[in-house]
């Protein structure tokens, strides 16, 4: 959580507390499985993101203590984690960009 220390910053800045977040694993992979509207069971998003039920729940414990994840009838998106997907298209943008010049030798 920002403000606390988190990996790879001991001042907890809010960008390294969301990128320690994210680069937990699978919990990028859940917030993906989540995107434009879906909700899932934790048998559906287990199955999507393709984790073991404990990696799951405690995947899905900090996203929802993030106010990222709620599990009201499924797991959805908040609109916190909506603002999330709509934060990381640049970076989709410039991934993308950036496999093309390297499949090009660009």
């Amino acid at each position: 959580m920002p403000g606390k220390p988190v990996r790879g910053s001991t001042t907890g800045r809010a960008v390294m507390a969301a990128l320690d977040l994210v680069g937990r694993r699978g919990a990028l992979r859940i917030v993906w499985e989540l995107r434009e509207g879906a909700v899932l069971t934790f048998r559906a998003l287990q199955a999507a993101a393709e984790l073991p039920p404990g990696t799951l729940n405690a995947r899905l414990a900090e996203l929802r203590a993030a106010d990222i994840v709620s599990a009201e009838a499924g797991y959805r998106l908040t609109p916190r984690g909506a603002a999330l997907i709509e934060a990381l298209a640049p970076l989709m943008t410039w991934s993308q960009a950036w496999a093309d010049d390297l499949a090009t030798g660009d």
